[in-house]
């Protein structure tokens, strides 16, 4: 490789460090969980995506070992070739069912699931309206599609009506309204409702990418949906967050259009299917989100006394419902600096900056999830009481 090329590269690096926005990973040596041990430390997590508290589950770890035997370790080639088992289409059919929809098609993480959605169903014939805040998978799977794009300001409503005044005046034969469920970097919901509305109004379809909710929002666990009490078309979600936290993404939706991309999809046809153990988990967390009401109400529980105590220690919050709560802190070297003193706390959080948020809005994203006690979370409160105080945060 040419010197000229890795100095390049390297020079780039440099500049992401000296800029303050160089991301570093810990190494923890324990299972998920409320408490992890992080560097032989035990510290307590408020940055999982762990949002019902299952990804060190019993019975998740147990039906997972249990399929191995009977099921084999991996699949070892992509679906249409000879890489399915009827526990993937049984995990298909359970998620479906609970999602309200005629099916669903698994791919290896959500990631895939949304890259490789659009390109199937839309041509330069179409249109995609598509929040400005939606996830970088969303992003890329509406760049690999020859559909028209349009970009709507954050939940505006009025901005996605002229949008889509703007699309039908463009004479698009099909357009499709692209929404994350909850913009996971504010813990914002999308105005499902009125976005359900206005899809009516001008024949759009509705896709709603629900990976931060599905398993704990609604009555139900399914999602925004589910909270908001309408109907989307398309729906794309995570086994690896509520469910279980493993790996894995579906799409849900109408059986015309998983079937197009159970034929079409690139994500689908040319990467592995989901390991056995993984599918069987799947199954299971299903099982437990259909009977985890209690788990739903100590996640809004705790999501609730984390938000007060914040609020009362003086901490700049962004308002919502959801158990993302961020810590707006505005530059990204007092986010990092803040999350460092915190672990030397106890408290294990990570600093949200530069691309991942604007310039000038980073913040420390905590998450609530119901495997967390009060007594952990008025240690976390201390903490960041105690650090806050010495940054001049509060």
């Amino acid at each position: 490789m040419s010197h000229a090329f890795l100095s390049q590269i390297s020079d780039t690096l440099a500049q992401i460090e000296a800029e303050g926005l160089y991301k570093r990973e810990r190494m923890i040596t324990s299972p998920q969980g409320g408490e992890i041990t992080v560097g032989g430390r035990q510290v307590i997590n408020l940055c999982a995506n762990n949002y019902l508290g299952l990804a060190d589950h019993p019975d998740l770890i147990a039906v997972a070992r249990d399929a191995m035997e009977p099921k084999g370790f991996g699949m070892a080639s992509v679906r249409f070739i000879c890489g399915t088992q009827d526990i993937h289409r049984e995990l298909e059919h359970r998620l479906a069912a609970f999602l309200k929809k005629d099916d669903a098609i698994l791919f290896a993480a959500c990631f895939d699931a949304n890259g490789g959605l659009f390109e199937p169903l839309l041509g330069p014939e179409d249109a995609i309206i598509s929040d400005s805040l939606n996830h970088a998978s969303i992003i890329d799977g509406v760049r690999l599609c020859k559909a028209k794009r349009y970009r709507y300001l954050n939940n505006d409503m009025n901005d996605l009506e002229a949008w889509l005044k703007q699309a039908r005046e463009d004479g698009a034969r099909h357009i499709m309204i692209a929404t994350d469920g909850v913009f996971s970097m504010d813990g914002y919901l999308a105005n499902l409702p009125k976005i359900r509305e206005l899809a009516d109004k001008y024949d759009a379809i509705v896709m709603v990418d629900d990976c931060h909710a599905t398993g704990f929002m609604g009555p139900n666990g399914a999602g925004t949906p589910d909270h908001f009490g309408v109907d989307v078309d398309i729906l794309t979600g995570t086994l690896g967050k509520a469910l279980g936290g493993a790996i894995g993404g579906y799409i849900a939706g109408p059986q015309p259009v998983i079937d197009l991309l159970r034929q079409r999809a690139r994500p689908y046809l040319f990467s592995n299917s989901l390991p056995p153990s993984i599918v069987a988990a799947g199954l299971e967390a299903i099982r437990l989100v259909e009977e985890g009401a209690d788990l739903r109400a100590q996640l809004f529980d705790n999501a609730r006394y984390w938000r007060t105590g914040l609020e009362k220690l003086g901490f700049d919050l962004l308002p919502g419902e959801h158990p993302i709560i961020p810590v707006m802190l505005g530059e990204a070297t007092l986010a990092q600096d803040m999350a460092a003193q915190l672990f030397d706390e106890g408290v294990y959080v990570s600093g949200f900056f530069f691309p991942v948020v604007p310039r000038g809005q980073a913040r420390i994203r905590t998450q609530m999830n119901a495997a967390l006690t009060k007594e952990e979370l008025d240690r976390a409160l201390a903490a960041f009481g105690k650090v806050g105080k010495a940054l001049g945060v509060i």
